[in-house]
């Protein structure tokens, strides 16, 4: 695996720079949309047509990397996104905000296909699962580093805008000079998300509940805390509180998923995030015991994506998993478009304490969705133990990418004749090829069994 990491380090250097500049760029705009004086319901409106964009650039990108490559498709979308975010300094008003907004989330989303899809190449099946990891820690802690340059210049001039498209830039260089190959691509068939609900309707409808949420989460997040008195450093510390905590928790809430079953953690975890958010709404912002705070409350929102994406994959054939992606990713794509509106419209009428009441709506929404759900099968011991395990999941990305790999394909058909090497002697699959929120591969027989809540 080392070797693997060695050869990709210019990949991965190039998508942490492209992080900073993302987690710089998504808090800047929040902040200069407050000191424009953009109307809350306007800013909730602009944000979300980046996360429109990302949809967007989901379903394209793979059509242009088979056309063109990776190289050349990711040096065209780094450059693209290095353009639009100076525009936002040179046309501030919300039109061409929402229209960048739309180009700036078409080019991050394809900038994660082509990495993921290429990363996903270069690894082999042993090894897939902790390189992609690695590359999770790299975008999570690009991301909550980016933070932190708010505070580097004034965001009422254009210096932060100029920096970010410097930093974006940047992460052209290691890519373009690599003397390593970029691989082939092929695409696979896609499921729609009404074959996907009718598989698994608790998936699909909590995943776009958790689409709403995380998109209310980043995409007002410096909002609320301008409303709230915040100063930028403040600001700045809260939106990577939110990613920390996030980044934290992954992993003991995925393995609690592994143990325990799917449905139960998901109930446990909304309850708690439910709970958290309410306490968040009314505690004292100036205790010392706030960051700590929103720190649990992305610690117990973040997950939740990827403990969606495995109970569907749970029930999926290998060769569902492989096509049903794309259809997770709408499904988390209507809920981050639709999210920041409906809560900025509500924060423009009650105030920035809604920020986080919405935020827990969309968690008890998801608490009744799995409750409903058991009422139709009861979870047993011989469920958790048919399960494959789950990786945790970083920021918001495409895991359509990690199925669009040359060896996609190959793999599921290695799965379904039980060609895989077991991990360590003990009777579980090694992991699936993940990105992003990261999907188990599931026992195909006990899948088949499995009522399709």
């Amino acid at each position: 695996m080392l070797q693997e990491i060695k050869a990709s380090w210019a990949l991965l250097l190039g998508i942490g720079f492209i992080m900073v500049g993302n987690g710089l760029q998504g808090t800047l705009l929040g902040v200069r949309a407050s000191l424009e004086g953009f109307e809350v319901f306007t800013t909730g409106v602009v944000m979300s047509f980046y996360f429109s964009g990302m949809l967007v650039g989901s379903i394209v990108t793979p059509k242009l990397v088979a056309r063109v490559g990776h190289i050349r498709v990711f040096a065209a979308l780094a450059s693209t996104a290095s353009i639009a975010i100076l525009l936002h300094s040179v046309y501030v008003n919300p039109y061409t905000w929402s229209l960048m907004r739309l180009v700036t989330g078409i080019c991050f989303s394809g900038l994660f296909v082509v990495t993921e899809s290429w990363l996903n190449d270069r690894a082999s099946n042993e090894n897939r699962g902790a390189i992609l990891s690695i590359y999770m820690v790299v975008v999570t802690l690009g991301m909550g580093s980016g933070q932190f340059l708010l505070n580097v210049a004034d965001p009422a001039n254009t210096d932060l805008f100029i920096l970010i498209s410097v930093i974006i830039s940047f992460a052209l260089v290691p890519i373009l000079l690599t003397a390593r190959p970029a691989p082939a691509f092929d695409q696979a068939e896609s499921m729609s998300l009404l074959a996907l609900y009718k598989v698994s309707p608790l998936a699909v409808i909590s995943n776009a509940l958790t689409g709403a949420a995380h998109g209310t989460a980043f995409g007002l997040g410096a909002v609320y805390g301008l409303q709230k008195g915040f100063d930028n450093s403040l600001v700045a510390l809260f939106m990577a509180s939110f990613l920390w905590g996030g980044f934290l928790l992954q992993w003991p809430i995925g393995w609690l998923s592994d143990k325990y079953g799917r449905r139960g953690i998901m109930l446990i975890t909304a309850m708690a995030a439910v709970v958290m958010c309410l306490l968040a709404s009314v505690w004292d912002i100036s205790s010392s015991s706030y960051i700590p705070l929103i720190a649990v409350v992305g610690g117990l929102v973040m997950p939740m994506y990827s403990l969606c994406v495995a109970y569907a994959s749970d029930r999926l054939s290998p060769e569902q998993i492989v096509s049903a992606s794309g259809a997770m990713v709408m499904a988390s794509g209507i809920g981050l478009s639709v999210g920041p509106i409906l809560v900025a419209l509500a924060m423009s009428s009650f105030g920035p304490d809604v920020y986080f009441i919405g935020i827990a709506l969309a968690f008890l929404a998801i608490t009744l969705a799995v409750l409903n759900s058991m009422r139709y099968r009861e979870v047993t011991l011989a469920d958790v133990e048919d399960q494959s395990p789950i990786l945790a999941a970083g920021v918001i990305g495409t895991p359509i990418a990690a199925f669009t790999a040359p060896d996609a394909q190959d793999y599921a058909e290695a799965l379904e004749e039980d060609e895989l090497e077991l991990l360590d002697d003990s009777d579980e699959w090694t992991q699936a090829p993940i990105a992003g929120p990261e999907i188990a591969v599931p026992d195909a027989d006990a899948s088949a069994e499995e009522d399709h809540y």
